[in-house]
């Protein structure tokens, strides 16, 4: 199966230029492809994974990808997809923003060098320094108003209440620019992007060809939607990002594994870089068994290996089972150090273990300490799987891996105390 063949296969095709010539142009051999985002954070999100996993694929099937950082675009904010202007970030946000997006983008691709080798490029870099004549002589002057005021981002803002400043309407424009700096300087023959930024990409392969009289094509992926339909994104809230000290690995993988059953064929084709067919091998298990939720584990498994090593997937996996019931005793410190950054814990001195009421109060599980007898004497506390009883000394020597205590107070409620011995000064997992 050849590349667009594979592509919509996986449905990561929504509008494309001229399909027979952008066929015959990879035929040919290889070529740029460049998808740009915004840094309007310091991370990304798994919005943006489609896009940048889209590179991938061109990258493997031996192209040259070209992730764009907006550190111009990003000053001005994209009015697709928005019912008003965005808030402007200033050079430095703007900059920090792109340095910490440029680590991420390491795990999703080769940046080793190489015949196709990604190269990370910012539109600042050659839109900074251009004068407002300059802009207008080499980009305005081959874009007619009305076409720009056709765009569908520029056409629903028009007919609204809050309108569309100009600099907004000028945005696309500055998109156009970018690709046409990319055509020139790297041979760059190809933009991607999400479908809502079909008329910005339009306009950087019309600026391509009226300024430069060269060939260049346009093709777009769908965009990842939540159930609602709503577009997978930070301003929409609830944003899982690829940061871990945003989105920790632990609820990383929990979002796979939680996605509902209907979105899971989609995502999976979109998303997974395994081949087609062990692609529609997994979604056959999981549509004769969907509650072994096969196809969740293998997208969260896949995903957060992708986005934060293996480790992760294995660590995330095993606190998981913890949670949910599994045998402390089996957890791998990594499990513990994973299950510490996502429920409460502590760093007691291990006198605390001679009296349980104590405890609880200690790692308030317990508001009181007749509130703790109660717990106690109602059996609705476990330490390490084991039910406490009311003055029931709980033995050192059974603590996970020589130091941790996990205490479960009712079903889900959790803590990880770190027991320190007077005489041992090591860090550990507990804050």
């Amino acid at each position: 199966m050849d590349l667009l063949a594979d592509l919509d296969a996986r449905g990561l095709i929504h509008d494309t230029t001229d399909r027979v010539a952008l066929a015959a142009r990879l035929d040919a051999g290889p070529t740029g492809i460049y998808i740009g985002f915004d840094p309007t954070a310091d991370s990304l999100h798994v919005g943006h994974l489609v896009g940048q996993l889209f590179l991938r694929r061109f990258q493997v099937a031996g192209h040259r990808p070209f992730p764009l950082a907006g550190g111009a675009t990003g000053m001005i904010g994209d009015p697709g997809g928005r019912s008003e202007e965005r808030n402007l970030l200033d050079i430095d946000t703007l900059r920090h923003n792109v340095e910490c997006i440029k680590r991420q983008l390491s795990s999703l691709l080769d940046f080793e060098p190489g015949p196709y080798q990604a190269t990370l490029v910012n539109n600042a870099d050659w839109t900074k320094d251009m004068t407002v004549l300059e802009f207008l002589r080499d980009v305005g002057k081959f874009a007619t108003v009305n076409q720009m005021s056709a765009r569908d981002s520029v056409r629903s803002r028009l007919e609204s209440e809050v309108g569309i400043s100009y600099t907004e309407f000028s945005y696309q424009l500055l998109q156009a620019n970018d690709f046409c700096h990319l055509h020139k300087r790297y041979g760059v023959e190809i933009q991607s992007g999400a479908s809502d930024q079909w008329g910005n990409i339009v306009a950087g392969v019309d600026l391509i060809r009226r300024r430069l009289g060269a060939v260049a094509h346009a093709l777009t992926h769908p965009l990842i939607t939540r159930a609602d339909g709503a577009k997978m994104g930070k301003s929409v809230g609830g944003a899982v990002w690829l940061d871990p000290a945003r989105t920790s690995p632990y609820q990383f993988h929990q979002f796979w594994l939680q996605l509902e059953d209907e979105l899971v064929p989609t995502y999976l084709r979109m998303l997974s870089l395994r081949p087609l067919g062990d692609v529609e091998a997994v979604l056959a298990e999981q549509a004769a068994a969907p509650e072994h939720r096969a196809g969740q584990r293998a997208l969260a498994d896949e995903m957060t290996a992708m986005v934060h090593g293996a480790a992760s997937v294995a660590a995330a996996t095993e606190a998981a089972a913890l949670l949910f019931g599994g045998d402390p005793y089996a957890a791998s410190a990594h499990a513990l150090a994973t299950v510490a950054g996502e429920v409460p814990a502590s760093r007691l001195d291990v006198t605390v273990l001679a009296d349980p009421v104590d405890l609880l109060v200690a790692t308030e599980l317990a508001s009181s300490k007749s509130d703790a007898r109660r717990l106690l004497q109602q059996s609705s506390v476990r330490a390490n799987g084991a039910v406490v009883a009311d003055g029931q000394r709980i033995d050192a020597g059974g603590l996970l891996h020589g130091r941790y205590l996990l205490l479960r107070k009712g079903k889900r409620t959790y803590h990880l105390a770190e027991i320190l011995d007077a005489e041992v000064d090591a860090p550990g997992v507990g804050r």
